[in-house]
């Protein structure tokens, strides 16, 4: 079952997130784009609000919300009902998908990334940004998410153990980078994206679709 209750129900409260926490979106945000090749049609996968489909020019996005899908929406977004275990297209549609901060909220990782693969094109690329659970922020968030209405319900995952989904999927061509390498109250600038991981808390992998 789709994890959208919290969402649902706190829309506004997860948009004046971003709002708070600017310099961390901001980070991230460059942090997808540093990694994302140019694409022709492009899907975002839990758009939610579209903080990312948007301003980094996505046009299509699936999400299992209706009420944030709404907001997606009115932002430009094609915006479609559904879960990233089934998703509602054809083979071979896409020239990029991109997954943020949907990882730890789906019900089968492995099966998303086998949908993934069916209907990206093939040399497509996917792109994953997550908290990686072996960053400090990540054990953290772990710790202590029963406490955070929108991450009790997440499961967490480190970065090798993504990578080994991937691997499984058909995704055999990796690229990293990192960024958030401060605890959120502390970052009042800019942080910097640097490649690898193992230091920053949000990770964004590029994977490619292999030729088949």
């Amino acid at each position: 079952m789709a994890k959208t209750k919290a969402f649902e129900e706190n829309a506004t409260r997860y948009e004046n997130w971003f709002e708070r926490h600017e310099n961390v979106y901001r980070a991230e945000l460059r942090a997808v784009k540093q990694i994302m090749p140019a694409a022709q049609k492009s899907l975002e996968v839990g758009v939610g609000t579209a903080r990312f489909a948007q301003p980094l020019g996505i046009r299509f996005g699936l999400e299992p919300g209706k009420k944030v899908s709404k907001i997606s929406k009115a932002k430009g977004i094609a915006t479609v009902n559904g879960t990233g275990e089934m998703l509602p297209f054809a083979r071979s549609q896409f020239d990029l998908l991109l997954m943020v901060t949907t990882v730890c909220f789906l019900d089968n990782v492995e099966k998303s990334f086998h949908e993934v693969n069916r209907v990206l094109k093939t040399n497509g690329s996917f792109i994953i940004g997550f908290v990686d659970l072996g960053s400090a922020l990540g054990r953290k968030y772990e710790a202590h998410k029963n406490e955070n209405i929108f991450y009790k319900d997440a499961t967490f995952f480190t970065v090798n153990e993504i990578v080994t989904l991937l691997e499984k999927t058909g995704f055999p061509a990796l690229s990293f980078n990192q960024t958030v390498f401060h605890d959120l109250d502390e970052i009042t600038a800019d942080e910097p994206i640097k490649e690898g991981y193992g230091k920053g808390a949000f990770v964004t992998i590029k994977a490619e679709k292999a030729l088949v």
